[in-house]
This record gives C-alpha cells, sequence and structure tokens, in this order.
C-alpha cells in the first residue's frame, strides 16, 4: 500500500509517548538509513517529554518538551505559575489527568503535535530542500494496542489540527501499533539471528503509562504474522512517580500534597523530576549499589510549615527514601508485567516462546530485566533487550512506512459484525422482530481469536428488502462473545452507526449493494458501493 505510493519520497514516524515523545525519518531510496531525532534546542535525548507550557491565562503557548520542564525554584521567587501541562496522554485511554478548566485534551495534543509537526517539516525540508511535505511524506504513528476507535478518530483529528495533514481522512497517515512497530524494528536489527523462519517471539513493549505485549511468529522473507491477540496493562514507568508523590503524602502528609499540587505544582514536579534522575533511572534492585536518597526540603518553607501542621517533619527538615520504598514502587508493576507474560505464553498452543523481546523506555530498568530474566530463564530460549530499546517502535514506525507488506497476519480480540435481517423464527427476541416478518440479527464479519491477512477484505452482498426502502444500514458493532446472535445480546455494542441512501425512483430488485470490510495493520476500512451507480461510501473505524 503505502510503501508502493511512487509519490511518497520520505516517511516520518511520531511516537507521541505518555511521558516523552520522539520521531524518526528516512528516505525511500535509501531505507537503511533511519535517523532518530536526538537534539532539541539545546538538550540531547532520543525522545523529548511530553509536555507544553501555556501562559498563565492559556491561550498561548510558552514552551514544550524540555523546555517546558520545571527549573529548580528559587529559594524566594513566584513559583505559583502557570502548571506545565503533562499526562494529557491519558485522556485517550479514558484516564483523567490535571487539566485547567478552559483546556480541553484534544486542543493540548493538538498544540503539542503541532509543535513537534513544525520542527519534523524544518528538519525534512532542511535536508530535503525540493519536498513537499502533504503529497511526498507520509506519517506513521506509533499506538498502543488498547486505543480504541475514538482515540484513533481523535488521534487523526489532532493530527490534522496540528497541520500533519491535509485532510482529515489523508491516505498520508498511517497507524501501527507500539508492539507491532517495535517487533518489525527487531527483526530488522540484530536481533533477528537469534531467529529462524518458524519461530515465536513475544514483544513487550514498556512505556510511560502502559505495557503493551504481542506474540509474533516469523516468516520466510523477514515478514511476520501476529499469533495470539494482544494484550496490554496499565503498568507503565509513570505509576512509579506517582507511587513515589503517594510515599511523600505519607511523610508529610495528604494536606502537604494537595497544597502542592494547587499551589506550587513546580515544586512538586521538580521534586519529582530530581526522583527520577537521581533514584528510579539508575535503580538495579541491588541493595548493596544503593544509597539512600535525601530530599532536602529546607528552601522550601511552605512544605515544611504545611507538613509540621500535620505533625510531621518534627525532627528534620529532609525525608529520606530507603531501599525498601524504592524496591516498593517497582514491584507491584514488575509483577503485573510478569503476569502479562505468562498471559502471553498461556495462549500459545506450545506454552512456550523462542525470545521475549523487551522494548520501551521502562525496559531500560536494570531492576525489570533482572527481574523478568530470573522468571523465564527456563522456559525461554531467550530474553533480550536490543541496543537502545526506547527507540524501537519509533524506528519500526519508520520500516513499516517503508514497507507495510512485512505484517502479514492479526489476531482480532472482538468479533465484528453488522446488522441484517432474516425472516423471524421461532424464539426470536421480540425487540428484534420487525412487522414485516422479518427478524434484525447480527452477522459476523469476522471473529474474534481468528488471524486475518493484513489487508484482506471481508466482502457481503447486500439487497433492499422493500420497495418502500430508502436506506440500508451498516452499522457496525462488536463483541468479545463467541456466539451472538442478536444486536441487542449482553457484550454486544455498537461500534459505529453507518447507513447509506438508496436511489429514489429505482427498482429495488435491481440494486445490490458490495459491503467490503479491509482489515489494515490497525484501522478497518468499511466500504459500501452501490453496484448500479457506483457510489462509494467509506468509513475508518479501530480494532479495538
Amino acid at each position: 500500500m503505502a510503501s508502493s505510493k511512487q509519490d511518497i519520497e520520505v516517511v516520518v514516524a511520531i511516537d507521541f509517548g505518555t511521558v516523552s515523545s520522539g520521531y524518526a525519518y528516512a528516505n525511500k531510496s535509501n531505507p537503511g538509513e533511519i535517523t532518530v531525532e536526538n537534539r532539541w534546542d539545546g538538550f540531547k535525548g532520543y525522545k523529548t517529554p511530553t509536555i507544553i507550557k501555556y501562559d498563565e491565562s492559556y491561550s498561548s503557548i510558552i514552551s514544550w518538551g524540555f523546555s517546558a520542564l520545571p527549573e529548580k525554584p528559587r529559594k524566594k521567587g513566584n513559583d505559583n505559575q502557570s502548571k506545565p501541562i503533562e499526562l494529557f496522554k491519558l485522556f485517550l485511554f479514558k484516564e483523567k489527568s490535571f487539566l485547567p478548566d478552559n483546556l480541553d485534551y484534544k486542543r493540548v495534543i493538538s498544540d503539542y503535535l503541532r509543535k513537534l509537526g513544525e520542527m519534523i517539516k524544518g528538519k525534512v525540508n532542511n535536508i530535503w530542500s525540493s519536498l513537499n511535505f502533504y503529497s511526498q511524506v507520509l506519517i506513521v504513528l506509533t499506538v498502543p494496542v488498547e486505543f480504541d476507535d475514538d482515540a484513533i478518530a481523535i488521534m487523526r483529528d489532532c493530527a490534522f489540527n496540528a497541520n500533519l495533514i491535509k485532510e482529515r481522512d489523508s491516505r498520508y497517515l498511517l497507524f501501527i501499533t507500539e508492539p507491532a512497530a517495535a517487533a518489525i524494528h527487531c527483526l530488522n536489527s540484530s536481533e533477528k539471528n537469534k531467529l529462524k523462519p518458524g519461530d515465536s517471539f513475544i514483544v513487550v513493549d514498556c512505556g510511560g503509562g502502559a505495557v503493551n505485549l504481542t506474540s509474533h511468529k516469523l516468516l520466510e522473507d523477514n515478514k511476520i504474522s501476529e499469533l495470539t491477540e494482544s494484550t496490554s496493562g496499565n503498568c507503565g514507568s509513570s505509576l512509579i512517580d506517582k507511587k513515589f508523590v503517594e510515599f511523600l503524602g505519607r511523610k508529610l502528609g495528604s494536606s502537604t500534597i494537595e497544597s502542592l499540587e494547587k499551589n506550587h505544582y513546580n515544586i512538586l514536579q521538580y521534586i519529582v523530576q530530581e526522583f527520577c534522575k537521581d533514584v528510579k533511572f539508575p535503580f538495579t534492585g541491588q541493595k548493596s549499589e544503593f544509597q539512600r536518597y535525601e530530599i532536602v526540603l529546607k528552601n522550601y518553607p511552605s512544605i515544611i510549615e504545611e507538613a509540621r501542621k500535620q505533625g510531621f517533619l518534627k525532627e528534620s527538615d529532609s525525608v529520606w527514601v530507603e531501599f525498601s520504598d524504592v524496591r516498593g514502587m517497582f514491584d507491584p508493576l514488575i509483577n503485573k508485567i510478569i503476569d502479562l507474560i505468562k498471559g502471553q505464553l498461556a495462549q500459545q498452543a506450545n506454552k512456550k516462546s523462542s525470545v521475549i523481546m523487551l522494548v520501551g523506555g521502562f525496559s531500560e530498568s536494570k531492576y525489570l530485566q533482572e527481574r523478568i530474566i530470573k522468571e523465564f530463564n527456563k522456559t525461554v530460549s531467550d530474553i533480550s533487550v536490543p541496543l537502545q530499546p526506547m527507540i524501537a517502535a519509533v524506528k519500526g514506525g519508520v520500516q513499516y512506512g517503508l514497507r507495510t507488506d512485512m505484517r502479514v497476519h492479526t489476531v482480532l480480540r472482538r468479533t465484528y459484525g453488522t446488522d441484517a435481517i432474516r425472516k423471524s423464527l421461532p424464539g426470536d427476541p421480540p425487540s428484534q422482530i420487525l412487522p414485516n416478518g422479518y427478524t434484525i440479527i447480527f452477522d459476523p464479519l469476522a471473529e474474534r481469536g481468528k488471524p486475518i491477512l493484513v489487508n484482506e477484505k471481508v466482502v457481503r452482498v447486500f439487497k433492499p428488502h422493500s420497495m418502500m426502502q430508502r436506506s440500508i444500514s451498516f452499522d457496525l458493532y462488536v463483541t468479545k462473545a463467541l456466539n451472538a446472535k442478536f444486536c441487542n445480546d449482553p457484550g454486544v455494542s455498537l461500534l459505529r452507526p453507518w447507513e447509506i441512501e438508496l436511489p429514489e425512483n429505482d427498482n429495488y430488485e435491481d440494486v445490490t449493494i458490495l459491503f467490503t470490510l479491509t482489515f489494515g495493520a490497525v484501522e478497518i476500512l468499511a466500504t459500501a458501493e452501490n453496484q448500479k451507480t457506483g457510489e462509494k461510501y467509506q468509513v475508518k473505524v479501530k480494532y479495538d
């Protein structure tokens, strides 16, 4: 598909993360040379924080990325300025994060992507000056496996509002799940030498917000086939930050933390930032390598005063973080990740996998690596972490854009169907029986747990059932149930309402509608075509 478009010259992949984001790019003429951005307005790193800061009225952007991180608060100064906005991607998971009343999360995402997009455009146009960004650049957005249809639609809208694409349904924007992109990268790196065609492998993408897992089989010609339903869990590295704030609440009092969040958010954010740099990132899980960490509060009299009101900090102006405290922040999350891996192994026919690949920023944790190796080294042949696991997904996104045929099969997590009618039978639910003696049923088009070819088409032919009929419904329904019969069965939900109008004055017996579902890497394209007039209607939805 995208890789065969003759007009595309450059592929840009964007990894829009919960905690940090980045991008990479390559020219089709030199696909082996993928550049990952590592300079951000004076800062170095393969990713920049997913943070944006507005003025006090939230009407204009002051800074974003590294520049929006809080600086060390001055002893005497105004730290009660506008709060940097962070973790706003969580709204796409239906989770809440801090957001002022006059800010909409979709606007924040669009604003952040616009700033990132301005940087991307400047970079690619500086290298290829004659490039038309909107007609010669393919954008690939990596997304979590648990993004639902609404989240994908919102991301497409935000990309449009951010001027990354010219049309909402632009063919120059593709989506791929983060673990699938990471799998593609691993197979194009040294990791592929550990696998041979027929081998299975699990990709564990440990990010900031979520941990996503997929199981694959390596096929001939370096293609991959998904083996099982992908799974995910809310156990990413940002949860350690949350647990650290909860720890501070136990040491300083919950009212102190509430006051910081409301009145001195930059101070709290700076304390968390320093903890991550000094403790969270280097933590190995080895007590002999750990030094007690002191949080010195003498420069923050408002914290000391509020804490002492609640009976804390009676003998010291510092809070000490012990080894057991930090391990207690890591262990619940790592235990969840281990359970997720066990769940993936249980889905496989022989309960085994040749390789576990750890990717994503959290997978750089030595303690996480050590725990997973200890748990699975007897049942899995090899547990590997590619070089620079933080950028595996974004590089894989570029590789997917350059060659979209690498993914052969995906495994559906739900059954997809539409509403259809048949002659009523005894026992049909009364609510689904029509006055004309027909019953509305759930017509499954593609079933949960079944592997389906990427870009495979499922086709149905529909005809009007009455000369009075002026439209045909193609409402799309989904369910995790394996034997749903009616659209109002328990667990069946409406994914997208949709109907098309029928031409007036036509002989209804001559009207045939060809209904097609095309299963892409992430999105499903539904097409209804009037075979008589040639009119086409299309709508895109996401797998989950």
